[in-house]
């Protein structure tokens, strides 16, 4: 039986994200792969933030004003961290 959790299909996709949380400031960061719920961002490990923090996305680049993204921090590897989009329902 499988362990994956996963709710959503990952589909690798690479582009830019301005992330923003007072912890770490504001990095621009690269992503590896991208879901519907989430998408993972490639960072230095000295720059990852714990477990359940909440930062800022903006992706770069590819529209002028594309809307800013609330993105819980649930996963942590040693190259990067899984974000989950966070709705306001």
């Amino acid at each position: 039986m499988s362990k994956e959790k996963r709710k959503h299909i990952r589909t690798p996709f690479a582009c830019r994200i301005k992330i923003v949380h007072d912890s770490i400031g504001e990095l621009l960061v690269k992503t590896r792969d991208i879901s519907d719920g989430g998408v993972f961002v490639v960072l230095e490990p000295e720059q990852i933030p714990p477990v359940g923090t909440v930062v800022a996305g903006q992706v770069q680049g590819l529209m002028d004003d594309a809307p800013v993204l609330q993105m819980e921090v649930v996963r942590v590897e040693p190259v990067g961290v899984g974000l989950r989009f966070v709705h306001d329902d």
